[in-house]
């Protein structure tokens, strides 16, 4: 994994729901031999501030403790971790900016904060603004995240393949000597659709070729996409899903959504995000 990311930035409440993305973080940097950034974002504002104080400075003093407890934390992982808090009223824009500063390549932060109003199928706002305007890839873990040990996953769209995902993922898999699934989805049963399929598989496996010693198979599957990516999951059991930002078609475009965020917000494994500063796909091999 070093030589796929050498600047791990963690995002972190060091609550409860932090707790999958503040130990996969620790794997990572273990595992990497690298040190680990930390922001905390604290929502805050001059006007707050100006008329509560009081509670201002209880807000400080409890994300001071927070951080000394992840610390501690993290000397018990054996991980070199230099925390910093960030104020402003709003919170994501605190954590891509200390990307931006610490020229981080991965941030790894949760899937959501506490539940709301269908839960179970939805990203937390913060970690889904996160996701539209990082800099850089996004790791998302949901509470029960670990490091992952068995397949990597990565699906292809077939109108719109973006092959330098599916070579990070092969990147990724071969560093874990695990193996890569690539999973495409036909828009539907017709002979044309399957071709289509079919022949974007055949793309995505030329592209992941650069990971000698690799083992790469194939999942063509039709339905709904998001759902066909779970599925296609399962059935490989992965531990790990690699996917594009959806809607990243040129330059100063940032969106989030579609079969990612379904995605995110329903699997019980990590996530990664690719995201690439250049964002103009290589030609198909």
């Amino acid at each position: 994994m070093a030589d796929v990311f050498s600047r791990l930035l963690l995002a972190t409440e060091h609550s409860d729901f932090d707790v999958g993305a503040e130990a996969l973080a620790f794997a990572l940097a273990r595992r990497c031999g690298l040190p680990l950034a930390g922001v905390m974002p604290i929502l805050s504002n001059p006007e707050y501030e100006a008329l509560a104080p009081q509670l201002a400075a209880r807000t400080d003093e409890q994300a001071g403790d927070a951080m000394q407890a992840l610390a501690a934390d993290a000397a018990r992982a054996e991980v070199a971790l230099t925390m910093r808090a960030r104020h402003g009223p709003e919170p994501y824009l605190e954590i891509v900016d200390e990307a931006v500063q610490q020229s981080a390549d991965l941030i790894v932060i949760r899937r959501r904060g506490k539940r709301g109003f269908l839960g179970q199928v939805r990203v937390g706002e913060m970690v889904r603004k996160v996701v539209a305007h990082s800099p850089c890839s996004v790791l998302i873990a949901p509470r029960e995240a670990r490091m992952w040990t068995q397949c990597v996953l990565t699906p292809v769209d077939p109108q719109a393949p973006a092959l330098r995902v599916v070579a990070l993922a092969a990147a990724v898999a071969r560093d874990c000597a695990v193996p890569l699934s690539i999973i495409a989805v036909a828009s539907g049963d017709e002979p044309e659709a399957r071709h289509a399929a079919e022949a974007t598989l055949q793309q995505a496996v030329r592209a992941a070729g650069g990971a000698t010693g690799l083992r790469v198979d194939t999942q063509l599957r039709i339905g709904r996409t998001h759902e066909q990516i779970l599925a296609a999951a399962a059935t490989a059991g992965a531990s790990l899903i690699v996917m594009g930002r959806d809607g990243e078609t040129r330059p100063g475009r940032a969106w989030f959504g579609g079969a990612t965020q379904k995605v995110i917000g329903l699997a019980q494994l990590p996530v990664l995000v690719a995201v690439f500063p250049n964002l103009t796909e290589p030609a198909a091999p």
